[in-house]
């Protein structure tokens, strides 16, 4: 069987297989890109339509290979902090242009295989890649010791071509760590740039101690996030809050004032994410699963001496939020 762009893409929807074990044993041909595209930014983003770009001039499917968990916590028994999650990550592919997401799960028996090993049983074996799109600055293979040169090479012997794509706009390279660094000093609009979007962090409504609504008049969704999500530094945000599957005629999208940190005011020690949905004091979310978009920093961090000062600055953070929001 050869598999055809109109064998795969279902409108707007992306295939997901996840494991190699979920490739149909009669796959055709296809065109892959590889990575990790933990951020899904600008330069993850080029690499996947030029995927889709070779994949119309040939007539074939784009397949995009993506690895869960984040291979450094394998290779070095650390997770870096997470920009999207597997769900969204494989959203945002299909919107870049990927027919199917092959979610592979990263082992340790996956990273002690050779270069070419790696190639023959994902590329050859399973995908039957015709051609390999990857970054310019990709590795694979035990101790990362292929790059695009060995690439290209081992596509010479399996026959698929090899292309490398520069990760670059706007004249900045573009990588998911220095994402992470734009996001820990609080850069949300700076890393919207480099990401084609705005921050998400995403997690179920939980109680929290009830202060926004019962002592400070401004009630709060508490975000019950993954481990290891990124979270930006603690300061308070203009944003946007929003359902992640709405019902028929649910509200969905609510223009937000975020709170990031600890609580200064009162003491607090657990970090938490916070969002209020502007001038709105009737919403019931608990249990649902919402996101937030972070869009502008306000400002930082404070501790208040007294709940009327900090009531004051909420007023004010919250003015200037609506008035951030009403331009987009």
């Amino acid at each position: 069987m050869s598999a055809r762009r109109d064998d795969v893409t279902e409108g707007a929807n992306v295939r997901r297989w996840d494991g190699l074990e979920g490739v149909p044993a009669e796959w055709g041909r296809s065109v892959v890109a590889i990575g990790v595209f933990d951020g899904v930014h600008r330069g993850h983003r080029a690499i996947v339509e030029t995927a889709a770009e070779h994949g119309r001039a040939l007539g074939l499917p784009a397949v995009v290979v993506t690895f869960d968990p984040h291979p450094q916590a394998v290779l070095r028994g650390t997770v870096p902090p997470v920009l999207t999650s597997v769900d969204r990550r494989v959203e945002i592919l299909g919107e870049y242009g990927a027919d199917v997401v092959v979610v592979l799960p990263f082992t340790k028996e996956l990273s002690v295989l050779s270069a070419e090993e790696f190639v023959q049983r994902v590329l050859v074996d399973r995908l039957r890649a015709s051609a390999v799109v990857v970054g310019e600055d990709f590795r694979f293979g035990h101790r990362a010791t292929g790059d695009l040169g060995t690439l290209a090479t081992l596509g010479e012997k399996y026959d698929f071509t090899a292309d490398g794509v520069r990760l670059v706009a706007d004249g900045e390279t573009i990588t998911s760590t220095r994402v992470r660094s734009l996001l820990a000093e609080g850069a949300v609009a700076r890393a919207a740039v480099l990401l084609g979007r705005p921050h998400r962090v995403e997690g179920e409504i939980v109680h929290g101690a009830a202060r926004g609504r019962e002592l400070l008049g401004f009630p709060t969704a508490n975000m019950d996030l993954a481990p290891h999500t990124a979270v930006p530094e603690d300061g308070v945000y203009a944003g946007w809050l929003h359902r992640v599957e709405p019902g028929p005629g649910e509200e969905s999208w609510w223009p937000a004032a975020i709170s990031v940190g600890t609580n200064p005011t009162f003491d607090g020690a657990e970090r938490t994410v916070e969002a209020y949905a502007l001038d709105r004091d009737d919403l019931d979310l608990y249990g649902v699963r919402m996101s937030v978009d972070f869009t502008e920093r306000i400002r930082g961090q404070e501790r208040f001496d007294s709940i009327d000062e900090l009531v004051v600055a909420m007023r004010r953070d919250v003015d200037r939020c609506r008035e951030l929001l009403s331009r987009e």
